[in-house]
């Protein structure tokens, strides 16, 4: 996590769109903060569930669309654009992943690991957008595409197991 001063990251989170963004408090994990907010992601992806593919996608669009927002204004106060605190992008990374996974905990977990190896391993085009593109939509940007990565080799198993 890049250092910002831990008084003014409690008081961003102690605001509505620091609550949000920093994943309900699971961004302020001192270890693996990305993770730690992807696992947060997985029991609120099993309640979407029954919104089907289209629903999720439309979900996914909404808040991703509203954390560039949220990540932009959070990132300003803090003075670190992308700072490891902000996880939101990892929940809708990890919704767009399992999108068109089939409902159930093994698919929801295999798109739990799917996405942290994209987004830890930054292969390109991930690595560009995370290097060349900023503010809030920078911050969605990379994790939406490693979703879109792992999202495709999970479509790929789910294909070869029927």
């Amino acid at each position: 996590m890049t250092t910002v001063d831990r008084k003014a990251l409690y008081a961003a989170f102690r605001s509505w769109d620091g609550f949000l963004a920093m994943g309900f408090g699971s961004g302020l994990s001192p270890r693996a903060p990305g993770t730690a907010g992807t696992l947060v992601a997985v029991p609120l992806a099993w309640l979407l569930q029954p919104l089907g593919t289209m629903g999720l996608l439309a979900v996914v669009a909404v808040t991703f669309a509203f954390g560039t927002w949220i990540c932009d204004r959070v990132g300003r106060r803090l003075g670190v654009p992308d700072h490891g605190a902000l996880v939101w992008d990892e929940f809708v990374g990890y919704w767009f992943a399992i999108a068109f996974a089939p409902p159930g905990w093994p698919w929801l977990l295999a798109g739990f690991v799917l996405f942290r190896i994209f987004d830890i391993l930054k292969p390109w085009p991930i690595r560009l957008a995370d290097r060349h593109v900023h503010g809030g939509f920078g911050v969605m940007l990379d994790d939406l595409i490693a979703g879109g990565f792992a999202a495709l080799v999970l479509w790929g198993v789910v294909a070869l197991v029927g």
